[in-house]
């Protein structure tokens, strides 16, 4: 307990004020996360107070965003089916969801997440969030030469309009047009 003084109320009491938990979690958190977090909880009460009454002390809703979950599940799907060199990830740096996908699509690819298409300075450096430790970058010799194959996902808020002006800009690049 002494562990959590700080996070905890002064009169908190573990045996009289964790008698019924109720789960609920960001609606972009990663949904492994949030079951795994339920599971720990419901392990854990179980334990004190039995399965058998495991439901009059522990609820638990999945109240993670479809629309969220919908875009993590299509960038592993796109990430371990096709053949991808890099993955940039639009959306604020302080978005939820957006940080999960760049999380996800690091596993794979090099992956950059950038706010807007201002963050793509050049074909050889790019100002990310570092999907590791969350701190704003830049990076150097970001664009491989020749032939690249690059996925492109953004968060839900990011508006359609900042992830064409990201589309132009890579198009840029290559001397390409976009109407």
């Amino acid at each position: 307990m002494e562990k959590f003084r700080q996070a905890l109320s002064s009169d908190f009491d573990p045996d009289r004020d964790l008698q019924k938990i109720g789960l609920a979690n960001q609606t972009t958190m990663l949904r492994g996360e949030s079951m795994e977090i339920a599971e720990m909880i419901k392990t854990a009460l179980a334990a004190r107070f039995g399965a058998k009454n495991l439901t009059k002390h522990f609820r638990n809703f999945d109240t993670v965003c479809s629309a969220t979950q919908d875009r993590q599940d299509a960038v592993v799907e796109l990430l371990t089916q096709k053949k991808v060199d890099l993955m940039l990830v639009v959306g604020g740096f302080n978005s939820s969801n957006t940080g999960h996908l760049a999380e996800i699509s690091s596993k794979y690819v090099p992956t950059f997440h950038i706010e807007n298409a201002g963050c793509i300075l050049n074909d050889k450096a790019i100002r990310c969030r570092d999907a590791a430790d969350g701190r704003e970058k830049i990076k150097r010799d970001w664009l491989p030469i020749g032939p690249v194959k690059i996925a492109l996902t953004a968060g839900a808020s990011t508006p359609s309009s900042i992830i064409g002006e990201v589309v132009t800009q890579l198009l840029a690049f290559h001397r390409k047009q976009i109407e």
